[in-house]
């Protein structure tokens, strides 16, 4: 699903977002705070957009995407990519100092089992970062934000995108995802410390921040 969206996809997302996703993307680089020298890994980095925001400032940022097409899309990235499975990531223990993964945790069969082993590549007092769709705080937002994702996003998915169907899914898998307090929870019990989140645009986007116990 994820190759039929790879052409397009940077674009769609700008669209959707209504420009937002940017502004995302630089929340989460801050959210983590890595610094100079440092090694992170972006999972479910799609075009690697994301991962070249994370590099700025002299990180070390490596895409990795178990879509290969996605990682085609973003090939003039300038930044190393790898093909990889967010269960069982193709990196040694403790070898990063931070992992990323935004708006691709939902996307996996299996979340639990990769937060778990993003804990694993992580070094000892490394910071993990989720930025996933979450739920709005006031309820009529709320209640305008779900119209939109199952009603208009689909309209305009199949204006912009390379493959619109796609995009039904992606809003189905929105509303079902859990909410802030029940993904720190999950983070906690995956064996991640010190959990907190903030909410960005009202809810309809969390950062959820972790530390690996040290």
């Amino acid at each position: 699903m994820f190759d039929g969206v790879a052409k397009r996809y940077d674009v769609t997302n700008t669209v959707l977002s209504g420009g937002l996703d940017a502004s995302w993307r630089r929340a989460t680089r801050q959210a983590l705070g890595a610094k100079p020298g440092q090694t992170v890994l972006d999972v479910a980095a799609g075009t690697a957009v994301s991962t070249v925001e994370l590099a700025s400032g002299g990180v070390r940022a490596i895409a990795c995407d178990f879509s290969q097409g996605m990682l085609r899309a973003g090939a003039a990235r300038p930044v190393p990519k790898v093909a990889g499975d967010a269960m069982a990531l193709p990196l040694a223990d403790a070898s990063v100092d931070g992992v990323v993964i935004s708006f691709g945790l939902r996307n996996v069969a299996d979340p639990d089992a990769a937060l778990r082993e993003f804990r694993r590549v992580t070094r000892p007092g490394g910071t993990l970062v989720v930025c996933e769709f979450s739920r709005p705080t006031w309820g009529p937002f709320r209640t305008v934000y779900l119209e939109y994702l199952m009603k208009a996003l689909p309209r305009i998915a199949r204006a912009v995108s390379s493959n619109p169907d796609a995009y039904v899914y992606l809003a189905e898998s929105i509303q079902v995802w859990p909410g802030q307090a029940e993904l720190a929870g999950r983070l906690q019990d995956a064996g991640w410390e010190d959990v907190a989140w903030q909410n960005l645009t009202g809810g309809i986007v969390a950062l959820h921040r972790a530390r690996r116990p040290a």
